[in-house]
């Protein structure tokens, strides 16, 4: 499949007619065109006839981006160089956001595009009324040949090129070889929703190399499996494990989207406890909603958008109260995927909140069993799907998945069940209570539900790996694990939150996402202006952009292990408090109460906030910084010795000290 509207050797382009040109463009487009649009083509196509004539190679106009849901205006191959263009037609200024746009799909074909990884890629913003404005052409300090954004208006366009073409080296690029290089993206959630919900593949925005069990073959056996039992007349459950970060989300996702037929009566619905992680996921929907009917020429308010989006996209709880509206109907979704189902609530947690919040006593149900039961009531069909992820329950009253497994040995014995193979796994907590499943006669092992190979970091697989073992207390696996990690992965570590701030900054490019995170129980961190307790709106901290102070950007806001896991930054800041603290003994659990830290006694809570820490240590995918802050001789709460023992091991473990 083609993925420009036009493409051809620069020899061609210049010898093609304007309209020629601008008429391969209309039909290849799917939208309502507007004259600016036909205006802003037949400008582009004069500038560069002008700025090309010297030059050998190809041309592409409006290159797909999809996991941005873009497109690059175009994309020049001369010489050792992809040049990529944005062009402001009309404008006479270059704007932060433009700059960024441009530096973002020079990044996305350095990082995902197979044959542009060893290529200079030099991204250039045209405002074509500018008055003379020429970059100096330099690369940035990543020393990954990408040149820092060239501003210029049409006038110096073909002057820029020549400079360029000067500044780098390397042999002349094969534009048929580049264009048979394979599209890898590596997509935040947030990115991947947005491009799901309009109507992408999962093989579109997901790698497919293999060193990882292939999302789209996780998605199409779970998606054998709704076949199966719509055919059938089948009520069944699947369990989908995998590593932080694996995908399972994306997984989840793909498949609601998939799997809705309005016209068939066919609807699915990913649920989720994780009320931030709902929130964000609509509000993107919703925005990207709007941009793109806009950009139709449609008119659509918001709050229409989010409508739709609401159908698919729920909040468990919201769902669980639906259903006992009235507990004989049958919920309108023959499919319900359940991300990270082992964070659902166990019996006791979950009769507390129906006795305290819905003025039902005696309820006798947990809520994985409730749950179960509310699909169980179609009389033909159904799917439950659960996502499964293994080492980050933070809350009190999660029931793990063996409630599930224990809720279908005592209820449901005609489900059908298929289990990944890897759901024996001491993480997912399921070994004592998964031989007791065999009793069912319809019961089904499928290595294709597990995802073994953590997505979020495209450019380090091992990072989960690292935290696991530096939480383990293992530091001489942490310190190989680490060694193979930071050529493509840095993690730096200081004492001084200013020069962490400092390092993100200089690390992100683009509109790369960076921001502080925190342990909720980080209670001593205020003097460095890090109050926990402080409201956060995490749709506004993950979603919006530099220029408001409410986003991450602005390291003013930090966000927990509650509103941050399920979702990810390219570069993190995490902050480490004594909640948490290494000693001699290994880790030492505290809270913060009154005026002083008590020690954490009870064992259960001192699960909850190591994984706090692992749910933080694993939210970058780029890069991170880890500040264990210095203590203080005056303050009882911050002594030195909190902290110190703490920095000393990540020390020896081997990060780099800034």
């Amino acid at each position: 499949m083609r993925r420009e509207y036009y493409s051809d050797t620069i020899a061609n382009f210049l010898k093609t007619t304007p309209n020629e040109i601008l008429g391969e463009l209309v039909k290849s487009n799917d939208f309502a065109l507007e004259q600016t649009q036909r205006d802003a083509w037949l400008e582009e196509i004069y500038i560069l006839k002008e700025a090309l004539q010297p030059y050998k190679g190809s041309i592409y106009f409006e290159y797909s981006i999809p996991r941005m849901g873009k497109r690059i205006d175009v994309v020049v191959i001369t010489g050792p160089i992809i040049f990529v263009l944005e062009f402001k037609v009309g404008e006479n200024e270059f704007p932060s956001t433009a700059i960024d746009q441009v530096w973002d799909y020079a990044l996305d074909l350095k990082n995902f595009h197979e044959t542009s990884h060893e290529h200079f890629i030099a991204p250039i913003l045209i405002a074509t009324k500018a008055k003379s404005a020429l970059t100096a052409i330099s690369t940035t300090p990543h020393n990954d040949k990408i040149l820092f954004p060239i501003k210029c208006n049409k006038e110096l366009l073909g002057q820029v090129i020549v400079s360029a073409l000067h500044f780098a080296e390397g042999n002349t690029i094969d534009p048929t070889q580049w264009e048979t290089g394979r599209y890898q993206p590596t997509p935040t959630i947030i990115e991947a929703a947005m491009a799901l919900y309009n109507g992408h593949s999962v093989s579109e925005i997901s790698r497919s190399d293999a060193s990882a069990i292939n999302l789209s073959e996780t998605s199409d056996a779970v998606s054998e499996i709704i076949r199966l039992s719509k055919e059938k007349s089948h009520k069944s459950i699947c369990f989908v494990t995998g590593v932080p970060g694996a995908g399972k989300t994306l997984v989840g996702l793909n498949i609601a989207t998939k799997h809705i037929d309005k016209d068939n009566d066919l609807y699915s619905v990913f649920l989720s406890g994780n009320g931030p992680l709902v929130a964000i996921l609509r509000e993107a929907l919703a925005r990207d909603k709007v941009r793109h009917e806009k950009e139709r020429g449609n008119k659509i308010k918001k709050s229409e958008a989010m409508s739709d989006v609401k159908m698919f996209i729920q909040n468990v709880h919201n769902f669980r109260d639906e259903c006992l509206i009235d507990l004989i109907k049958p919920p309108i979704e023959h499919v319900a995927l359940f991300d990270e189902a082992q964070r659902a609530w166990d019996l006791q947690q979950t009769a507390n909140f129906m006795l305290r919040k819905k003025n039902t006593p005696n309820f006798n149900q947990s809520e994985p069993e409730f749950l179960i039961s509310c699909l169980d009531r179609h009389p033909d069909w159904a799917v439950v799907v659960c996502l499964v992820g293994g080492g980050q329950e933070i809350n009190t009253g999660e029931a793990g998945i063996s409630e599930w497994i224990e809720s279908l040995n005592r209820s449901y014995p005609n489900w059908h069940i298929y289990i990944s193979s890897r759901l024996t796994d001491s993480e997912y907590g399921a070994e004592k209570v998964i031989e007791n499943i065999k009793a069912h006669s319809n019961v089904v092992n499928k290595d294709e539900l597990h995802l073994s190979v953590s997505m979020r970091s495209f450019r380090a697989e091992h990072v989960s790996l690292l935290v696991k073992q530096l939480l383990d207390l293992k530091p001489d696996e942490a310190r190989k694990t680490l060694a193979s990690v930071k050529g493509k992965y840095p993690i730096v570590i200081t004492r001084d939150l200013n020069k962490a701030k400092q390092w993100l900054k200089e690390q992100a490019r683009g509109s790369e996402r960076y921001g502080i995170v925190v342990s909720s129980q980080a209670e001593r961190l205020k003097p460095h202006a890090i109050d926990v307790k402080s409201p956060v709106d995490p749709i506004h901290w993950f979603l919006d952009g530099k220029e408001d102070v409410r986003s991450s950007y602005y390291l003013e806001d930090v966000v927990t292990e509650f509103q941050v896991q399920g979702l990810e930054l390219d570069w993190a800041c995490v902050t480490w408090d004594a909640d948490f603290r290494y000693t001699k003994n290994g880790w030492e659990h505290f809270s913060f109460v009154g005026s002083h830290w008590n020690h954490i006694r009870k064992q259960e809570r001192q699960v909850y906030l190591k994984n706090a820490y692992r749910v933080l240590l694993t939210r970058a995918r780029q890069g991170m910084v880890i500040v264990i802050p210095s203590g203080s001789l005056e303050d009882l709460t911050r002594k030195k010795e909190f902290y110190d023992p703490t920095f000393d091991y990540l020390q020896e473990i081997g990060f780099k000290t800034i």
